[in-house]
């Protein structure tokens, strides 16, 4: 009885020996089994760092990897040693391709973010008292980029515009929005995109003769602002910290995204440029191993609640982005009512335009 009772206790461990090895070849459901490494847009640092996301990505295979770089210097990097690149817009996706040996590789659009221009609230009421913009809501308004470029080509000074006084003595010095470089910096140059446009007669820039029209202004608002952030980030939280300028340039995911978390916005008022480029964040894969990273930011439904959380525009949930901003409309324009969208000039010309405008 003793060595039957042995013998069945014997097969009883060799079975668990072989399942435990059985298993041990197996990863468990929801462990990564790709890493992959790719090069941001900084306005995503957060996205991708955030524990719910990498979750989601481990869940769905994906452990990933980012660094950060201004978008339109990307085709720059060594590209090779990425799976992806990840810029802001569309324009800059078409000269990463080719610099990375992958023209006419599957690139999908995930989501997109209009820019804003961020205003302290007695700026904001400078702006609105001289006609340069028009409050909507309680701290949201239109940007009159007409007014506002006809008062940047006379660099008019905050006194001018507050009629000589001081009512706002934190407000001196030249009225000027504080952007990121332009030759670098997709946000920076989609607002150079979108003045130029403006300043072309409602037109988008697309010769040399467009360059020489509207070249002259473009300088006048880069070469006041000095040494230029590569990212929005900077500045972005320079704002929130009570430093920094009284006008910056930012994304509405990073205002959306403050919101959302239910953090302080301060005195912030958010306009929105009545002429705009938007940005549809533009995912180029790379190697093999992201080539369905991108389409999984589309499709995925927990992936795109987390893209909406940190303040984004899916492409594909527009409506639950609308419905998830509803309460903060006092600071957002979920339709971007009233708001007229254009084109990009080329890339080639808008970097002509930039290099102008730096001098």
């Amino acid at each position: 009885m003793r060595r039957i009772l042995g013998i069945a206790l014997a097969v009883l461990l060799i079975g668990g020996v072989i399942a435990a090895i059985a298993l041990g070849g197996k990863k468990p459901e929801g462990t990564a089994t790709k890493t992959v490494h790719g090069v941001i847009g900084s306005e995503k640092s957060e996205f991708f760092r955030d524990p719910d996301v990498v979750k989601a990505l481990k869940d769905k295979g994906y452990t990933v990897k980012t660094e950060t770089s201004g978008s339109w210097a990307m085709d720059q990097l060594a590209l090779k040693e990425f799976d992806f690149a990840f810029p802001s817009s569309n324009e800059p996706a078409a000269e990463i391709e080719t610099a990375a040996g992958v023209k006419g590789a599957q690139t999908t659009k995930p989501f997109f973010s209009p820019l804003v221009v961020i205003a302290r609230a007695n700026a904001a009421k400078v702006l609105t008292d001289h006609g340069l913009a028009k409050m909507t809501g309680k701290n949201t308004g239109t940007l009159l980029l007409g007014p506002y470029l006809k008062a940047a080509d006379g660099q008019k000074s905050w006194q001018e515009l507050q009629g000589g006084t001081s009512a706002f003595p934190e407000l001196n010095g030249t009225m000027f929005i504080r952007t990121t470089d332009p030759a670098t910096s997709n946000s920076g140059a989609l607002f150079l995109a979108t003045a130029s446009n403006v300043a072309n007669g409602s037109t988008v820039v697309s010769d040399d003769a467009g360059i020489e029209r509207t070249a002259p202004l473009m300088r006048k608002m880069i070469s006041v602002q000095g040494a230029m952030p590569q990212s929005t980030d900077d500045p972005f939280r320079a704002f929130l910290s009570g430093s920094g300028e009284p006008l910056i340039l930012a994304y509405e995911s990073q205002v959306a995204s403050l919101l959302l978390q239910k953090q302080d916005p301060g005195d912030m008022v958010v306009l929105y440029p009545d002429t705009t480029v938007n940005s549809p964040h533009t995912f180029v894969p790379i190697s093999e191993n992201a080539k369905d990273l991108g389409a999984l930011l589309v499709s995925d439904p927990a992936l795109r609640a987390l893209e909406i959380r940190h303040g984004f525009r899916p492409q594909e949930g527009l409506a639950e982005f609308t419905a998830a901003t509803t309460p903060y409309t006092a600071y957002l324009n979920p339709g971007l009512t009233g708001i007229r969208q254009v084109g990009a000039p080329t890339v080639k010309i808008l970097m002509a335009l930039a290099a102008r405008a730096k001098g």
